[in-house]
């Protein structure tokens, strides 16, 4: 258990553990999340980049999503347990050489030039990011306190809103940049952040191979870890079968889901009838729901209190976090789109652009005193006259997808400071219904009024993922991180949903998108008021681990 030696470490003990600081250790943790988001980021304004290269529609487009978290969904278990045998420095070393893996494939999918390539470097890279966030976002919530754990993590996490903000101007930089012709050449261009990302990695890697990384154990509130099931909390506590079945059989169907967009992907690209493809995953479907069924009625019922399944406040955390990541998704790989013109149906939820505006872009641009990585070029292209109006421009989209990211961060840093105060499921379903609100009224296409509520959906979210992972693994002790594992799997929402998003928004037009995010936070925020009940506690200051189930 985490002790406090002095008044002084009780009053400032935020990453104090056993009366020793992990301030520095947890300054080189939170570098991780820095580097991840970035390349989440950069991710994230790549979508437009090849639907104007490749001519690619909305939802094709969206298999870089895919790519993206296929690399999470297959590498989180491998990470979870590569974790339990390495240590905090094993699993982090490993990640960072996925990443550099990944970052310098890149120089050959700029040679190939064929969709697939970049696709492969993406999910390549994901699987380092997998690494990573199975690793570091337990790690940050036992570097101090108990009860700070969800402040520690949303802390960690504020890096990560910092690479957010960095990531699409680095990727607009290089994905939509254009010679002295105005021809773009973003494709030529493409490897440069990764193959840097990959440099810069190997370094850090060198760093952690020589750190102070302690192998810290999770706080076991719940007497996992505890051989005696005589032991008092473990006596009193009643496993609650039947909500434990519907949980798991819910991960089953997410789980099923995941593996039917895989089989998708193998049939589309094999040339099969989009019919043929409707039936194959019709069928797989409904098999794989039913043998799930099947199979977990005797599951259940050998399922002890050792089992990190049978504590509900993480079999529903993963659900809940597949949501999320889903909407983050959604709204982040949709941001460009949501900005500019469709070049096929003339929809655009930004109404047009005053004259002054890009005036006052075109002097500021001019007015630098050196053209530093094409600064002036870029900023000058901000804005374009499309269908006789002055409209936002790709890039231009994606260096406002950083304003974005601003209030992210800003999210994550007043959050962050909230959570020391407030409880985290009360903040958590708080944001979240907010979110429903605010989705509601982007679906409604109300003009600058929607444009507006797109970016204070970005600060509404900012504390959902890290607050969602710290609620899930809460008193978990030794299974925490293979619990992690199962929540970073969850993240495979955020190539399934997106797609969806991308559909309704080809059919219709990108508000209506934004219905699939209003279903996801509403989910969210039933599991975060539910959670008190669902943990047996009151709040992550303190759990009583004989009731609630």
């Amino acid at each position: 258990m985490t002790t406090l030696n002095s008044p002084l470490q009780q009053k400032e003990g935020l990453f104090t553990v056993n009366g020793k600081s992990l301030a520095v250790t947890f300054a080189l943790v939170s570098s991780l999340f820095f580097l991840w988001a970035v390349g989440n980021g950069m991710i994230d304004v790549m979508d437009k980049h090849f639907q104007d290269e490749l001519h690619l529609s909305k939802s094709q487009s969206a298999w870089v999503q895919f790519a993206h978290y296929l690399g999470y969904f297959l590498m989180s278990m491998p990470a979870g347990w590569l974790a339990g045998k390495l240590g905090y420095k094993g699993g982090i070393i490993s990640g960072l050489m996925f990443v550099s893996l990944g970052g310098f494939w890149f120089l050959a999918a700029t040679h190939i030039a064929q969709f697939w390539a970049f696709l492969l470097g993406v999910c390549v890279i994901a699987s380092g990011f997998t690494f990573l966030e199975t690793v570091a976002n337990p790690y940050t919530t036992v570097l101090g306190p108990q009860k700070y754990a969800a402040a520690r993590i949303n802390l960690a996490q504020s890096a990560n809103g910092v690479g957010w903000i960095f990531g699409p101007i680095i990727g607009s930089l290089y994905f939509y940049s254009k010679n002295a012709q105005g021809v773009s050449t973003g494709s030529q261009t493409l490897y440069i952040p990764y193959v840097t990302i990959a440099c810069i990695v190997i370094v850090i890697a060198i760093i952690f191979a020589f750190a102070q990384v302690p192998d810290i154990k999770a706080e076991d509130d719940y007497a996992i870890d505890k051989a005696d099931p005589s032991t008092e909390a473990v006596a009193e506590r009643r496993i609650n079968r039947g909500l434990i079945y519907v949980l798991m059989l819910l991960n089953a169907v997410v789980l099923t889901g995941a593996c039917a967009m895989i089989l998708w992907v193998i049939l589309s690209t094999s040339g099969v009838s989009d019919a043929t493809i409707a039936r194959s995953l019709y069928f797989f479907g409904a098999f794989g729901v039913v043998l799930s069924a099947v199979l977990l009625v005797p599951a259940n019922k050998k399922i002890t209190h050792h089992s990190m399944w049978s504590h509900p406040h993480f079999s529903s955390a993963t659900l809940a976090q597949f949501f999320y990541v889903a909407a983050q998704a959604g709204i982040f790989s949709f941001f460009v789109n949501s900005m500019t013109i469709d070049r096929n149906t003339g929809f655009c939820m930004v109404p047009a652009i005053p004259d002054w505006m890009n005036s006052t872009v075109d002097s500021i641009a001019h007015s630098l005193p050196i053209r530093i990585l094409h600064l002036q070029d870029w900023m000058t292209g901000w804005f374009e006259t499309r269908n006789g109006a002055l409209a936002i421009s790709d890039a231009g989209a994606s260096a406002l997808q950083s304003v974005g990211f601003v209030c992210f961060l800003l999210g994550r840093f007043t959050g962050a400071a909230m959570l020391k105060r407030f409880s985290a499921h009360k903040m958590l379903g708080i944001y979240a219904l907010c979110n429903v609100f605010i989705c509601f009224l982007i679906l409604s296409n109300l003009g600058w009024t929607s444009v507006v509520c797109i970016f204070l959906s970005f600060f509404f979210m900012s504390i959902m993922f890290p607050t969602i992972f710290a609620l899930g693994i809460f008193g978990l002790g030794a299974k925490a991180k293979r619990a992690s594992s199962f929540i970073v799997m969850a993240i495979m929402g955020g190539a399934i949903l997106p797609k969806l998003m991308g559909l309704i928004a080809d059919k219709y037009n990108m508000a209506h998108g934004y219905v699939v995010p209003i279903f996801c936070f509403a989910i969210i925020a039933a599991y975060a008021f539910a959670w008190p009940m669902l943990s047996g506690s009151k709040s992550m200051h303190g759990v009583n681990a004989a009731g609630g189930h």
